[in-house]
């Protein structure tokens, strides 16, 4: 089994800035893209950013500029910086990562616990 574990969230004043950090482990051979999505309270679960293994990023619209996602190979580790934080970006975010696990002959999707970010002052 795969899991992800996230850290990082916590309230901040707008303008502000936080990082978030999610941790792969257990039967891992390979991981594919890792990423970050958002959920606001009564809204759908959205994409915030996205990495391949190869580097490629892509970003939602609202967050360009302000969010900068990265990865440690070596760590099997995804990591969401954001800055200038704004108060829609107040959600619980979810690591996500595509990754080729012993047992299985094709790479699955595996999700974080969620880690909420508050943006207020």
């Amino acid at each position: 089994q795969v899991q992800l574990v996230e850290s990082g969230g916590g309230l901040v004043q707008p303008g502000g800035s936080l990082r978030l950090s999610c941790a792969a482990s257990g039967s891992i051979l390979s991981i594919n893209a890792m990423g970050w999505y958002r959920q606001a309270p009564g809204r759908e679960r959205e994409l915030v950013a996205r990495i391949t293994g190869t580097g490629s990023t892509n970003y939602a619209d609202s967050v360009k500029g302000r969010f900068t996602i990265s990865r440690d190979n070596a760590k099997s580790t995804v990591y969401l910086q954001m800055n200038s934080l704004k108060p829609e970006d107040t959600a619980v975010y979810y690591c996500n990562a595509v990754v080729l696990s012993a047992g299985y002959l094709y790479p699955r999707d595996y999700w974080g616990q969620g880690t909420q970010v508050t943006v207020s002052s």
